[in-house]
């Protein structure tokens, strides 16, 4: 393994100059491929260029910008110098930039677009270091001219690459060179978390933390080289980054897309990936979109799909059960169990093919011909769609990690999976479960998970307080998820400790499972539990417009606005049906999980609002936003 990624780049490029590195869409929407060569040769032209501005090894470096072509290439360049790239998305906040680049103290920073030098220019006075900005987009005259007023200088990436031609013409192999003192220590980036608790850190992440990763991933998540990967995901945040490393390490394409069904799909056509790296949310909005098509279309191929779908639901359910492919923790007796099913496992076999032939095949055709395997990461990734996607033969796995582990901790195998597991510890990395007062558990029992080994980042930036409070002395890192191992020491991940609702009659309710089971319901995108400190639980809901609309004309109601249709008592009713069939005895929960009031919000959640940039819920920020619905749900 290669002692920095720019070198381990470097080692792709020598092997499969003339593949594709990145395929990326055209003015006129079409896909053009850039080679590994260029791709490489381009990126090492923009470490020329940065050198020629004066930066130098450890410098921080701002990348304002969504997930592009010019991204990675910048990120290569950074690295072969040994600076270290600051990263954050369009949707950053002013206020997000002005902790991000003051605590940083980035002299120079890249932006994507005119909406991301004005947000910066704006906090300039506060941004006394900031003397370069680096734009891929060009800035409006307005943002020009004030950039000049204030004494920041302002380069297209264009500009940039002409000066590292120049530099490196002038400066033989200075690029090279310090490419090549690059070491698995060096720190390439300060990643600062999304702040779902509350005031970001700066997560320090050198080469080996991404390098001891690659070891296994190629594994799990193969690639040949040439296949293509479709990248849909904000590129500051650590998992599609990682990914992206992964793709690269392989001699796999980047192909740039975006996380919009429409777009998602037609690029499926165009492009016929191996690979759909994604937030969880992105898999519930294909089967959601699957779903909904198929019930629109009604009539015998909407009967044939509902019957197809339960019958390869449950003969997956039964192929789990008898070869094992679920999590055990404790014996499972399958001796009496191959008696109980192995005769309805053979019976609904030939049927689950014809279903295979009749309509699943139909929606596999959706992502190609070639599709591998979708990775769900960043946030749970719900039952249902799991093992919808299971039974119809459309393989997602799902990883799990943190910024902190930079962050793969185990994905479940491509090859071997077991349901409703992330697999076991990747190699380099080892777990654990220890209770409440740091006591090891062992396998089968619920605690904490704590993670040691060559992902776990250097530190937080200028943070030593918190590191310590993260990390233990012997190099165990406290990661505040549940979980539990099973017998062979697959991870089943749990919850969050920090989300963990505490009655006032001492009950422990873990919300996310309660959460995920509401999500399953087709009037409901998103739901929140709350009641903290209260005497029983209740919950937020997002209702999914769409759906509701629809079964209102279904049932001819009529209505004059939307929002009185929502407080009416029709609407009410359905909801509490909906919540009642989900949350009950006969699904595995206790009488005090039950929600006893919800609210219907009026608005869905969105991304820098309610929700990070990997979609993830920002609990704090709920109670703060909805403090008045959450009071009067406790009334």
């Amino acid at each position: 393994m290669e002692q920095s990624l720019a070198k381990m780049v470097r080692a792709t490029v020598s092997a499969y100059p003339e593949l594709a590195a990145q395929y990326s869409k055209n003015s006129e929407g079409v896909f053009e491929p850039i080679s590994y060569k260029d791709f490489f040769n381009t990126a090492l032209n923009f470490a020329g260029g940065l050198l020629s501005l004066g930066v130098k090894r450890g410098n921080p470096v701002g990348i304002i910008s969504d997930n592009r072509k010019e991204w990675q290439q910048c990120d290569v360049g950074i690295m072969s110098i040994g600076a270290v790239d600051v990263p954050r998305g369009c949707d950053a906040t002013v206020k997000d930039l002005k902790y991000i680049l003051s605590f940083t103290e980035c002299a120079l920073v890249i932006a994507e677009n005119t909406s991301q030098i004005k947000k910066i220019l704006s906090i300039k006075s506060e941004l006394p270091d900031l003397k370069q900005i680096i734009y891929f987009d060009p800035p409006s005259e307005t943002e020009a001219a004030e950039a000049k007023r204030q004494n920041v200088e302002l380069f297209s990436y264009d500009e940039i690459l002409k000066k590292g031609i120049y530099y490196r013409a002038d400066n033989k192999k200075a690029v090279e060179d310090e490419l090549e003192k690059g070491q698995k220590d060096d720190v390439v980036a300060i990643i600062f978390t999304s702040g779902t608790t509350g005031t970001p850190k700066g997560v320090m992440l050198t080469n080996g933390n991404f390098l001891t990763q690659l070891d296994e991933l190629q594994e799990r998540i193969y690639l040949n080289p040439g296949d293509k990967a479709l990248c849909v995901l904000p590129i500051w945040h650590v998992f599609q980054r990682l990914c992206e490393y992964v793709i690269l390490f392989q001699a796999g394409s980047i192909c740039y897309s975006k996380p919009i069904g429409s777009i998602l799909l037609a690029d499926f056509q165009k492009l016929n990936p191996q690979l759909l790296p994604a937030v969880p949310r992105v898999f519930e909005a294909v089967y959601d979109g699957i779903t909904r098509k198929m019930r629109k279309t009604g009539g015998l191929v909407y009967a044939l799909f509902k019957f197809f779908t339960s019958v390869a639901i449950i003969h997956s359910r039964m192929d789990r059960k008898l070869f094992r492919k679920e999590a055990r923790f404790g014996d499972d007796h399958l001796a009496f169990w191959w008696v109980v099913l192995v005769l309805p496992w053979l019976l609904l076999y030939p049927v689950k093919l014809l279903g295979s032939g009749l309509i699943f095949s139909k929606i596999k055709a959706m992502l190609g011909t070639n599709f591998r395997v979708g990775v769900a990461g960043g946030a749970a990734y719900p039952l249902a769609v799991d093992e919808f996607f299971w039974a119809i033969g459309i393989n997602i796995v799902e990883g799990y990690g943190m910024t902190e582990t930079a962050p793969v901790v185990a994905v479940r195998p491509t090859a071997c999976p077991i349901f409703r597991t992330i697999g076991t510890a990747i190699r380099g990395v080892q777990v654990r479960v220890v209770d409440m007062n740091g006591m090891v558990l062992g396998r089968c029992k619920k605690g904490v998970l704590q993670v040691k080994g060559g992902t776990v980042m250097k530190g937080y930036y200028k943070r030593d307080d918190l590191t310590k409070k993260t990390i233990t002395e012997d190099g165990w890192l406290d990661t505040g998820d549940l979980a539990i191992l099973t017998v062979n020491d697959e991870i089943q991940l749990c919850g969050r400790v920090k989300d963990t609702i505490v009655l006032r009659g001492g009950e422990n309710i873990e919300p996310l499972p309660i959460e995920m089971k509401l999500t399953e319901s087709r009037f409901i995108t998103s739901a929140v539990a709350v009641g903290q400190d209260q005497k029983y639980l209740a919950a937020l809901i997002v209702p999914n417009t769409t759906e509701l609309k629809e079964w209102a004309q279904e049932n001819g109601i009529q209505y004059d606005t939307f929002d009185s249709f929502l407080a009416s008592d029709e609407v009410k009713k359905l909801y509490e049906n909906e919540i009642a069939n989900a949350i009950n005895a006969q699904n595995g929960f206790r009488m005090f999980e039950k929600i006893n009031k919800f609210t219907l919000l009026k608005k869905e959640f969105e991304v820098g609002v309610e929700l990070s940039a990997k979609q993830e819920i920002m609990r704090y920020r709920l109670n703060e936003i909805y403090a008045k619905e959450i009071a009067e749900l406790f009334k």
